[in-house]
């Protein structure tokens, strides 16, 4: 009774238009999702942030986080999730802690550097994919303080933002994994970073009263986008298909840079 009235609450304060919108852009973030294995937060928060407050707008994405990244990281089983897990410990270990701590920032951080940080995080990551770079490994005496570097940037964003997927899907494919191990090693990582999330927002308080009655209501159009995105998965061209996405997450992050700079 008390979600159905503070979604309720949701529609007199922002509007049908509005919510039918963010709904509209959760299903489009699930269908990439589905296809290429990552950007649900990055469009979600983009497509969310462009007709909700930023607040949220990063609730909006965290329960469709833990629900897709579930799917995704035991499609191959539970024994290969064990051992992605175990292969990138300190990876998760450290962006674990780093969301715990600056999730606890994001009901006191003023809205328009909220959006200037996710619009600069998306343009940056989303535009570095666009121009081709890719990161070399590092030497093999450096890899665990690279790693745990990676997961410090990862996790700063990831508290803030609920978007930690671009410096973790940068590192990962400077390793050169197979897909298959690559879109798992990302699912764990996703879905570890999602529960933390849940965990430091019904602590601040985002995931009561009208964040968590959006959270829940976006988990069915992400969940419908990523079976849509699984289902025609081989038919399309993934290279097109990523080259696109990129494309609309540089026009998505630049309005919400937009935004942070109109107040």
């Amino acid at each position: 009774m008390g979600a159905v009235m503070d979604f309720a609450g949701l529609i007199a304060d922002h509007g049908w238009v509005a919510l039918a919108a963010a709904l509209l852009g959760m299903l489009a973030a699930g269908f990439a999702k589905g296809v290429v294995g990552f950007a649900l937060p990055m469009i979600a928060i983009s497509s969310i942030g462009s007709v909700l407050p930023a607040p949220l707008a990063v609730a909006a994405i965290i329960l469709p986080a833990v629900i897709t990244n579930i799917w995704q990281t035991f499609r191959q089983g539970l024994h290969a999730a064990w051992a992605s897990l175990r292969r990138f410990w300190l990876l998760n270990l450290v962006m674990f802690a780093a969301i715990a701590v600056t999730a606890q920032l994001i009901l006191v951080i003023p809205e328009q550097a909220l959006f200037g940080i996710l619009g600069v995080g998306v343009c940056g990551f989303a535009g570095i994919q666009l121009f081709g770079w890719r990161p070399q490994a590092p030497p093999k005496r450096w890899m665990k303080p690279v790693e745990a570097a990676v997961a410090l940037v990862a996790g700063f964003f990831g508290g803030l933002s609920g978007v930690w997927g671009p410096p973790i899907l940068l590192y990962l494919t400077a390793l050169e994994l197979p897909k298959t191990d690559m879109v798992r090693a990302q699912g764990v990582s996703f879905l570890l970073g999602s529960l933390i999330l849940v965990i430091s927002h019904l602590r601040s308080g985002l995931l009561l009263g009208e964040g968590g009655a959006i959270s829940v209501a976006m988990v069915v159009p992400a969940m419908a986008g990523m079976a849509l995105g699984l289902a025609v998965q081989d038919r399309l061209d993934q290279q097109k298909f990523r080259r696109a996405t990129l494309i609309v997450l540089v026009v998505a992050g630049l309005n919400l840079l937009r935004r942070a700079l109109a107040g």
